[in-house]
C-alpha cells in the first residue's frame, strides 16, 4: 500500500482542463485548480498515513483512512467534523472496533445521504485478498452497526478496492484486478435498479478508460458526470497522476480521460481524489512538500473560467457573450451548477457568473423586500429602515426573488428616504412587479413626477418630466398589468430616457435634461397620493443606481 517519499519541489501552477466526449463535443466548462491547502496536523498527524478523503454532502464530516495511534488495527476508517465550512475541523474520532478491525479498513466512500459507508478491507469472511464493504446507521447521530460483506457479484477472489458511491446509491464504481480487465487493476461499476435491489454482475468502463497500466481510486461527483481517478498511464507528469472522465448524460458512455494537469499532479504520486458535492473543492492524498505525515490529505479550490473574451476582465462584455449563448449548449458559459455545468446555458450558469463580476459599486438603494414581518423595509446600501404605510402583506415566499410585498391597491406604500436627483446626472431604477392595473404608479418622488406607472391601456409608462419643451410622458407598448412577473425600469443616461421591460429597452427618447427633483421616493403610490394611483399586486427587489446600466446589465438583471 505504501509508496517512498519523493523529497521535490513543488511549483504550483493554475492550469485548466477540458472534458470531451461523443466525437469531442465538449460536455463540461473549462475550470481551473487554485493553490492546493493541507488540512493541517489536526486531521493529518504525524503517522505514516492520512489518506483517502471522504467528504459528505454538506461538507461538514470528513470521512478518512490513518494509521495513527488510537486505532484497531494497521489503517483504521476515521471522522473529523466541522460546525460550518468554514470553521476549521475536529480532532478526528475512530470509528471504533465495531467497524475497524486488526486488519486494513480503509478506502472509504459515504453516501449521498450520509447513512452508508463503504470501505476496503482485509478482515475475514471476505471473498477474495480485499473486499468491499458496507455498514450502515439510521441517521447521522446513531452508531454504526457491525459491516457486511456486499458478496458476489461486487466482490470476488480477486482484489476489488477503492468503493465510490453514487449519490443516488445505484452506481458503485471501484478497482479490481480480476479477469475481463484491460491492465494491473481497472475501474469497473456495479449498478442496481434501487436500493432496495441487489447489486448486478459488474461491468468493466472499457478501453476509453482503463488503460494497459493501473487504474485505481475512483470517485464520482455529485451530478454523475465526472469521474476522477488515479492512473499510471502514459501521458502523465509523475508515478501516478490524477485523471478524469465525463459523460453528457448517465445513459451515455465515459470519454477519453484527462489529465488533472501541474497544479494537482507532480513528478511523484497523486491518488485518491474525492469532490465536493457543490464541485468547489478537490480532496486528495499526497506527499507533497508541507506534508505532516509521509502522506497527507490536502484540498485545491475549483474555479470555473468566466473571463469568456479572455480579456483578463470580468464584466458586461462576459455577461454578453452568456446571454448571446441562452439556451444553447454551449460548453464556455456552461459553468453553472459550478464548475462544469449541465449542458445548457441558464440562470444556473449566470447565478455563478454573477459571483465573479466586477462589482457594480454605483448601487445607491436596495430593497430587497425579503422581511416576514414588520412596518420597515430595509435598504441594505444605506442601512435605512423604511417606512411601510397601511397594511400590506409579506410573502416570504412569493416573490420573483425569495421574498416580496403584497400592495392592496387603497392605502398601502414604502416611503424611502433615499432617491437620485435626476438632474444630478446618470441614473437606473428596476423593481420586479406583478399585478397592478391602469392609472396605477409603481415608483414616484414626492413634489416630482411619476416615474414608473400604468397608463390606461396597462402599458408601461414614465411622466418623469424632461426639462424646457421637452415630451412631458414617455409611453411604451410593454404591457405589465397580466398578472405575470416583469422586471421594469427606468434609465437615464445623460441624453436618452429609457423605459425597460423584462430584460429589453421597450421605449426611449432623447429630450435636452430632466427636471431637478429632491427629496426621497415613494414606492407603490403617486406623487400626490391620489385616489386610483396606489399599486394593487406583488413588488420586489427594487434598486437604483448611480449610473445608466448597460443593455448587457439590464438583460441580466431580468433573468
Amino acid at each position: 500500500m505504501k509508496w517512498s517519499n519523493v523529497y521535490r519541489m513543488r511549483l504550483f501552477l493554475v492550469g485548466f482542463v477540458t472534458i470531451s466526449v461523443l466525437g469531442g463535443r465538449s460536455a463540461k466548462a473549462d475550470f481551473t485548480f487554485g493553490e492546493p491547502t493541507n488540512l493541517g496536523p489536526v486531521v493529518n498527524s504525524s503517522s505514516d498515513w492520512n489518506c483517502h478523503p471522504s467528504i459528505t454532502r454538506d461538507g461538514l464530516s470528513l470521512f478518512f483512512t490513518s494509521d495513527r495511534p488510537g486505532g484497531s488495527g494497521a489503517y483504521d476508517l476515521w471522522v473529523t467534523t466541522r460546525t460550518t465550512i468554514d470553521d476549521p475541523w475536529t480532532e478526528p474520532a475512530n470509528l471504533g472496533p465495531t467497524v475497524n478491525t486488526s486488519g486494513d479498513d480503509w478506502a472509504q466512500s459515504i453516501s449521498g445521504d450520509g447513512l452508508s459507508l463503504y470501505f476496503m478491507s482485509d478482515r475475514p469472511g471476505g471473498e477474495g485478498e480485499y473486499d468491499i464493504w458496507l455498514t450502515t446507521r439510521k441517521t447521522t447521530f446513531d452508531v454504526w452497526v457491525p459491516p457486511v460483506n456486499l458478496g458476489p457479484p461486487v466482490n470476488s477472489s480477486y482484489v476489488d478496492a477503492n468503493p465510490s458511491i453514487s449519490t443516488d446509491g445505484l452506481e458503485l464504481y471501484f478497482a479490481s484486478n480480476r479477469p475481463g480487465g484491460s491492465g494491473d487493476k481497472d475501474l469497473w461499476v456495479s449498478t442496481r435498479a434501487t436500493a432496495d435491489n441487489p447489486w448486478r454482475d459488474p461491468v468493466n468502463l472499457g478501453p476509453v478508460v482503463n488503460s494497459g497500466s493501473n487504474e485505481n481510486y475512483p470517485d464520482i461527483s455529485a451530478d454523475d458526470l465526472l469521474l476522477f481517478f488515479g492512473s499510471k498511464r502514459p501521458g502523465g507528469l509523475g508515478q501516478r497522476d490524477l485523471w478524469m472522465t465525463g459523460r453528457a448524460t448517465k445513459d451515455e458512455p465515459w470519454g477519453t480521460p484527462v489529465n488533472l494537469g501541474a497544479t494537482i499532479n507532480t513528478s511523484g504520486q497523486e491518488a485518491a481524489p474525492n469532490i465536493s458535492a457543490d464541485g468547489s473543492t478537490l480532496y486528495v492524498m499526497t506527499d507533497w512538500p508541507g506534508s505532516f505525515g509521509v502522506v497527507d490529505i490536502w484540498q485545491v479550490s475549483i474555479t470555473p473560467i468566466v473571463d469568456f473574451n479572455g480579456d483578463g476582465i470580468i464584466d458586461s462584455a462576459d455577461r454578453g457573450i452568456m446571454m448571446d449563448h441562452w439556451g444553447e449548449d454551449y460548453s464556455l458559459c456552461d459553468i453553472g451548477p459550478m464548475p462544469w455545468g449541465d449542458g445548457i446555458v441558464d440562470i444556473q450558469d449566470l447565478l455563478v457568473l454573477v459571483d465573479y463580476l466586477e462589482p457594480i459599486d454605483t448601487l445607491i438603494a436596495h430593497w430587497a423586500l425579503d422581511e416576514t414581518e414588520g412596518i420597515t423595509a430595509h435598504d441594505s446600501v444605506s442601512g435605512n429602515d423604511d417606512i411601510i404605510m397601511g397594511d400590506p402583506l409579506w410573502q416570504p415566499t412569493g416573490g420573483k426573488v425569495d421574498g416580496a410585498l403584497e400592495l392592496d391597491g387603497v392605502t398601502n406604500c414604502i416611503i424611502p428616504t433615499t432617491g437620485p436627483n435626476p438632474a444630478e446626472g446618470p441614473f437606473s431604477i428596476f423593481a420586479w412587479i406583478k399585478g397592478g392595473a391602469p392609472g396605477q404608479v409603481i415608483i414616484s418622488q414626492p413634489l416630482g413626477s411619476n416615474w414608473l406607472g400604468v397608463d390606461a391601456d396597462g402599458m408601461l409608462m414614465t411622466e418623469l418630466k424632461a426639462s424646457g419643451s421637452g415630451p412631458p410622458i414617455l409611453l411604451s407598448q410593454a404591457v405589465i398589468t397580466d398578472d405575470q412577473w416583469h422586471h421594469i425600469g427606468l434609465v437615464w443616461d445623460g441624453s436618452q430616457r429609457m423605459l425597460c421591460a423584462d430584460g429589453v429597452v421597450v421605449a426611449e427618447d432623447t429630450p435636452d435634461g430632466l427636471e431637478p427633483s429632491a427629496g426621497g421616493l415613494y414606492i407603490g403610490v403617486g406623487n400626490n397620493w391620489a385616489a386610483g394611483s396606489f399599486f394593487s399586486g406583488l413588488i420586489d427587489d427594487v434598486r437604483i443606481y448611480r449610473q445608466a446600466l448597460s443593455a448587457e446589465d439590464i438583460a441580466a438583471l431580468a433573468q
